[in-house]
């Protein structure tokens, strides 16, 4: 059995998932070596069921949106029972972009672990919370993951969905810790394995566009803010006062994603007529092939990366 990659998405990210397949071929020296699966939350009833229920998050009971932006995020734990529990898969969002050959990770050492994933960034990564975003997974020992079921017990307020995302409701024996560059936080250097670009505020490809995600309450992890967050939502609805998409600090993280956009369209992976449909429902910024026609080469782009000094990790 070959391993999978499973890359999760919605209707909101499918051009960000479709980058993301065609940049894990495109860097690897043995793309027919792997799978490749995109998960997209439409295609799993036990989430659309749930549609304006109630949910346990962060201790408070929060309204389940199947059009929020990352309504997809349950399925990261579906990628074990869908290879019947055999082999080894590697899950992602669809805002990550491998730079570097996936192989080396399927094949690594898990050192008897079960799951490899990098800590958080910031509080939640002093707390002990794991970065599910990028996980390598042994299947056969996540039997114990029955997913409908997990995703259920949110409504039911047997589990909190902060806990369940970040593993801390995991055995914590089974989880071992993968280094930052296979999951690196809006820090694109010569060392990265694969982009994220996590903060959703300045996603390359939705410059512009107004904001439709929900923050976290606790901002910057100051507890003073979640009463604040939470009045803002009842009053005036989940993305009042969110403003805009804004422009990546780093350029060159938003050229990777324009050339890797590029060739993936010149192979046909998504048509002129897909993008132009995914801009309209402002999924995709309004000046995406004007960016398209100014986007260096990925070759080059890849250059001038290697050959810049690293600048400092971005906070996720």
């Amino acid at each position: 059995m070959k391993p999978c990659l499973f890359i999760q998405t919605n209707h909101k990210q499918i051009v960000g998932a479709i980058v993301a397949e065609y940049a894990a071929r495109r860097f690897s020296a043995t793309p027919e070596a792997f799978d490749v699966k995109i998960m997209h939350h439409r295609d799993h009833p036990f989430l659309l069921r749930r549609e304006g229920q109630k949910y346990l998050r962060e201790g408070d009971w929060r309204t389940w949106r199947n059009d929020d932006l990352q309504s997809f995020t349950p399925t990261r734990f579906l990628p074990p029972s869908l290879m019947n529990f055999e082999g080894r898969s590697v899950v992602i969002d669809p805002d990550i972009f491998f730079v570097a050959d996936i192989m080396e990770l399927f094949g690594r050492d898990m050192g008897g672990k079960a799951i490899l994933a990098r800590k958080r960034s910031g509080w939640k990564g002093e707390q002990g919370m794991w970065a599910s975003s990028v996980m390598l997974l042994d299947n056969a020992r996540l039997r114990h993951w029955d997913v409908p079921k997990m995703f259920d017990e949110l409504f039911e307020g047997k589990r909190d969905y902060a806990q369940w995302i970040t593993l801390m409701d995991e055995d914590q024996s089974l989880i071992g810790k993968l280094e930052d560059e296979w999951n690196d936080f809006d820090r694109l250097t010569p060392h990265t394995k694969a982009l994220h670009t996590t903060r959703r505020r300045t996603q390359p490809w939705k410059t512009g566009l107004p904001a439709d995600f929900v923050p976290n309450d606790r901002l910057f992890g100051l507890k003073i803010t979640k009463p604040i967050m939470m009045l803002r939502r009842k009053l005036f609805g989940d993305y009042a006062f969110l403003g805009r998409y804004k422009q990546h600090p780093d350029i060159n993280q938003q050229h990777l994603f324009f050339a890797l956009l590029r060739e993936a369209m010149q192979e046909g992976m998504l048509s002129e007529d897909m993008l132009r449909e995914q801009m309209a429902a402002n999924h995709v910024r309004h000046d995406a092939f004007e960016v398209l026609q100014q986007t260096p080469p990925l070759d080059e782009v890849m250059d001038i990366v290697r050959q810049q000094a690293a600048p400092q990790q971005a906070a996720a």
